[in-house]
């Protein structure tokens, strides 16, 4: 009897034991030290979650909890890292699905003309930088819009006015016309004998077949080709100067639409010395000349940047059409004001077979397609090489870019053919001035089909929002501001242009956030506050889920996370107490 009360007695202590030790195990992996806690947030997870949490706990560069400030409070040690949101948003870190970002770094040190909205602002603009740079041998920058033209083109004689004494070549906003003075233009050796090259026009003179100054398309390459070109150095100035830009502005992610694969070994670079601190997903280009030879040479590089978080490639970005201002976007019908149709990059039949091949190799697809002809063109070689190829097994997740206006019919083929739309909010910034160069250019029927953000969700099709930068301003909040409102940051015009084509303000932020991390292949590992995802979280000044939606224009980033570290952090206006 004894015996037996000593083995009960043995087995109670043994179990008491085992299950104290699964308490412990389980506190210190609940429970235990945290290295950052952000507090007293409204916290949107991300991914339609309906409820805001309080907090947020991370470890390493993970997130551990999502709670209440109890909850979270209760992991704080001597060494954590303490966040208070003071009562503002505090959302997943921004992901921008459509970013340059080695030329938005280069565009920081040129002229920048995204002010500029008349031609004497222009003027000001471009000899204030001229004569606070004269040892530059070229002025050069970027940024100036169509409309202070008035439907036409800029000339070389009103560049020459402002800078005679060196050449100077300024890009477009949109990145598709240049304009160079008469110094730039006999450099690079154009005259009125010159011929415009395939896919681009060298604008002349009707009366006197001489240049004007204006180069469109494939025509800007032959100013490139004389342009100063930047080092190595520079570009990796370049790259730092945007990834400190980026996280002013709350962006952890950038998927980098279209560059060269030695801007791939500048950021591994970066990677390797501990520098990179912005995750980047970039394409590589890509045309009609494509063949099987240079489709090995980008195997090459996408098996030296396999899918890695910080640094990868996988995608390929196609060109299909050009930009609306300049008429070159290809669109079913005319132009409104012309008869042209614009100007497709390929034929159907190119741009299928060149879809199809690298369909079947596994690569994502990125098509820049604006006008509705280039649009549908993309679909159909999407579907075809859905047809001749088997499903690869991550999925497909193609994409199409820009689509700034849609025919109708073509709308529910995103959500049926599982093709991503990938937009940029503050290119469907509505003008300020009635009769804009890309409604004039389009005409009534067609404008009313803008950006139809709404259309493409409703329809089943899923966004992936960005910024295009440098084309337009790189601030997210700016962007959700055109989505959420579909007005300029002024409100303008009452009530919203084409109001149908708003979006929630969490279907906003999720294509910002979990949406874009779809697009790229990453949607387990970033894109939501949730346990054991990447710990890239921004905290606003603002509370953005209450009140008006022009709290988006008053809010500011305090804090930027990435990778479980701070690295951006807004000091406190001065002479203020926390709210």
């Amino acid at each position: 009897m004894a015996a037996r009360l000593t083995a009960y007695a043995v087995a109670f202590i043994v179990g008491v034991t085992f299950i104290a030790g699964l308490i412990v195990r389980a506190q210190r992996e609940d429970d235990g030290p945290v290295d950052l806690i952000v507090i007293n947030g409204k916290v949107y997870a991300g991914g339609g979650q309906a409820d805001l949490a309080e907090a947020v706990a991370v470890t390493g560069n993970k997130v551990v909890r999502v709670g209440t400030n109890r909850e979270v409070q209760r992991l704080r040690r001597a060494q954590t890292v303490v966040i208070d949101a003071k009562g503002g948003a505090v959302v997943p870190g921004f992901n921008d699905s459509h970013a340059h970002l080695v030329s938005g770094g280069l565009s920081l040190a040129q002229v920048n003309l995204s002010d500029a909205t008349t031609i004497d602002d222009i003027r000001d603009t471009v000899r204030v930088w001229s004569d606070a740079h004269p040892d530059r041998d070229w002025v050069t920058g970027r940024g100036w819009y169509y409309q202070p033209f008035n439907g036409a083109m800029p000339t070389r004689q009103l560049l020459d006015s402002v800078v005679p004494d060196r050449p100077a070549y300024l890009i477009a906003y949109d990145g598709h016309t240049g304009w160079a003075n008469t110094k730039a233009l006999q450099l690079a050796g154009i005259t009125r004998a010159t011929p415009s090259p395939a896919n681009g026009v060298i604008v002349k003179d009707p009366r006197t077949g001489q240049p004007t100054g204006a180069l469109k398309e494939a025509a800007m390459a032959l100013m490139s080709a004389v342009a100063p070109r930047p080092s190595e150095e520079d570009r990796l100035a370049a790259i730092r100067a945007a990834m400190a830009q980026a996280h002013r502005l709350g962006i952890t992610s950038v998927q980098d639409a279209g560059g060269p694969a030695t801007d791939l070994a500048l950021y591994d670079r970066l990677r390797r010395r501990g520098e990179l601190t912005l995750r980047v997903y970039q394409a590589l280009r890509a045309d009609a000349t494509l063949d099987e030879a240079g489709l090995e040479e980008l195997e090459r590089v996408r098996t030296r940047f396999a899918d890695d978080p910080a640094l990868k490639a996988g995608a390929i970005k196609l060109v299909a059409d050009g930009v609306i201002e300049s008429h070159t976007a290809a669109m079913l019908e005319p132009y409104a004001n012309r008869r042209a149709r614009g100007d497709a990059r390929f034929t159907q039949e190119q741009l299928n077979t060149i879809v199809t091949m690298l369909d079947r190799r596994g690569w994502q697809i990125m098509t820049h397609a604006i006008g509705d002809a280039a649009v549908r063109m993309t679909l159909d070689a999407y579907d075809a090489a859905a047809a001749a190829n088997a499903a690869p097994e991550r999925g497909r997740r193609h994409r199409i870019e820009h689509i700034e206006t849609i025919d109708p019919a073509d709308i529910p083929r995103f959500g049926r053919l599982g093709v991503i739309a990938a937009m940029q909010p503050v290119h469907g910034t509505p003008s300020p001035t009635p009769g804009d160069v890309w409604s004039t250019n389009i005409g009534e029927v067609r404008a009313a089909r803008g950006w139809p953000w709404a259309s493409i969700a409703g329809a089943g099709g899923r966004l992936a929002f960005g910024s295009d930068w440098p084309v337009m301003t790189f601030n997210p909040l700016q962007g959700l501001h055109v989505a959420v409102t579909r007005t300029t940051q002024d409100g303008l015009p009452a009530g919203g242009w084409i109001p149908s084509e708003r979006l929630a303000l969490r279907k906003a932020i999720d294509a910002y956030t979990s949406d874009a991390a779809f697009a790229s292949f990453d949607d387990q590992r970033k894109g939501k506050i949730a346990r054991d995802m990447l710990a890239d979280i921004v905290v606003l000044t603002d509370d953005i889920f209450s009140g008006p939606a022009s709290r988006l224009t008053t809010a500011d980033v305090a804090v930027t996370i990435a990778d479980g570290k701070v690295v951006y952090r807004r000091d406190p206006p001065e002479n203020t107490t926390a709210q």
